[in-house]
């Protein structure tokens, strides 16, 4: 039984660290893929049949000549006439498509691997120079409860979920680029059609977990004066002094907790509109909603105004879920640091949800102190009940 027990408690950071492994490797190779930024606007000398738009030519034929300024015209969204009641069917290019293309095969490649890459390569210089953080007094053995049964399977299935849509979004993302040309695409295509249905399927179980970690811990996440005290000592995580008095959750967890919910909340609904798509208008909204109060978010970041067609909203919600998934990635591989191998006894919290009783002290002595002086009124109140 204890070896069982053992071996399921050594499960969850196995899955952890190879999914760290995993992305650890797609960011350090990819610095070194070049992306290829073709555009679909066609050679000089191509020929074309399309008539251009306004009036036919005296004949009512256009011919096969090349025309540069045809192409033009329709790489830059130029709508020519349709016999169909579709209006928006004459167009036979939106050429914001093409940004949005273009966009992904170049700055999404570069600039969030190298932001992967980079919290990588921090965590490793910092556990380099500061080392492993250990219980100053050593191990009391003496264990004292930190998180319920519930509070764990909560936390597992938001983590695990999110590991899951992590691996499949990543291959989303660089597969074609990465791993296409490992596997070949026999290999390849199957592989990510699991992935996409695996990754569409867990989003479920992600936003499960978010809310009811939300519901269990927000009471003990709500920012207060002994928080300025741990920042303003770093929390003792950068030398080896005293760590600062903490409640059940420190200033650092806290910026976790509060990193994960607001990002997790955005995934979600970005996600949600990616699930059903053409049914929903939230940037056109946000920006909107945005504009009222004096606030040009479009013009800010360069984009056209809005409102925004249909097939607009996807490509937006299909780069803003990209780049706050990075982001909280970066977030998440520091708290899995930090809770494996970067501080002694800290996975025991959520791995058998009893903490060793010095550690308690050290970080979270004003938790520990409530929890105490909890259990001696319990103790007092039982010993002064009559008996029957």
């Amino acid at each position: 039984m204890n070896s069982l027990k053992t071996r399921f408690a050594s499960t969850p950071p196995l899955m952890a660290v190879l999914a760290l492994v995993l992305v650890a490797l797609v960011g350090l190779y990819l610095p070194l893929q070049a992306h290829a930024q073709s555009s679909v606007r066609p050679p000089d000398n191509a020929t074309t049949s399309i008539a251009p738009p306004g009036p036919p030519m005296q004949g009512g034929v256009q011919g096969t000549a090349s025309d540069a300024e045809i192409w033009h015209d329709i790489r830059l969204g130029e709508a020519g006439r349709t016999s169909t009641p579709n209006a928006a069917g004459g167009q036979m290019i939106q050429s914001q498509g093409e940004d949005w293309r273009l966009y992904r095969e170049g700055p999404t490649h570069d600039y969030l691997g190298y932001a992967m890459l980079a919290t990588l390569v921090l965590l490793a210089l910092f556990m380099a120079i500061r080392g492993r953080i250990k219980v100053e007094h050593g191990l009391s053995h003496i264990k004292i409860k930190r998180f319920s049964t519930l509070e764990r399977m909560s936390h597992w299935l938001m983590a695990l979920s999110f590991i899951t849509l992590g691996i499949s979004g990543l291959n989303v993302t660089f597969g074609r680029s990465l791993i296409l040309p490992l596997v070949g695409k026999d290999f390849f295509g199957p592989m990510s059609g699991f992935l996409k249905a695996a990754h569409n399927y867990t989003a479920f179980a992600f936003m499960l977990g978010l809310a009811m970690a939300f519901v269990l811990w927000v009471i003990h996440n709500i920012p207060d004066r002994t928080d300025l005290n741990w920042l303003a000592k770093g929390g003792g995580l950068l030398s080896k002094s005293s760590h600062p008095p903490a409640k059940k959750f420190n200033a650092g967890q806290k910026i976790i907790f509060w990193g994960v919910m607001l990002l997790g909340l955005s995934l979600s609904v970005s996600g949600w509109a990616l699930l059903f798509p053409f049914e929903h208008s939230l940037f056109s909204d946000t920006f909107a909603l945005f504009g009222a109060i004096g606030i040009d978010i479009p013009h800010l970041l360069g984009l056209p105004p809005a409102p925004y067609s249909a097939i607009q909203e996807q490509q937006l919600n299909s780069a803003w879920h990209g780049i706050v998934a990075v982001v909280m990635i970066c977030l998440i591989f520091a708290h899995i640091y930090i809770g494996t191998i970067g501080m002694e006894g800290a996975f025991d919290a959520m791995g058998s949800g009893e903490v060793d009783l010095n550690w308690a002290r050290e970080h979270h002595s004003i938790w520990v102190d409530e929890v105490m002086a909890d259990k001696t009124d319990k103790a007092d109140a039982a010993v002064a009940a009559p008996a029957e």
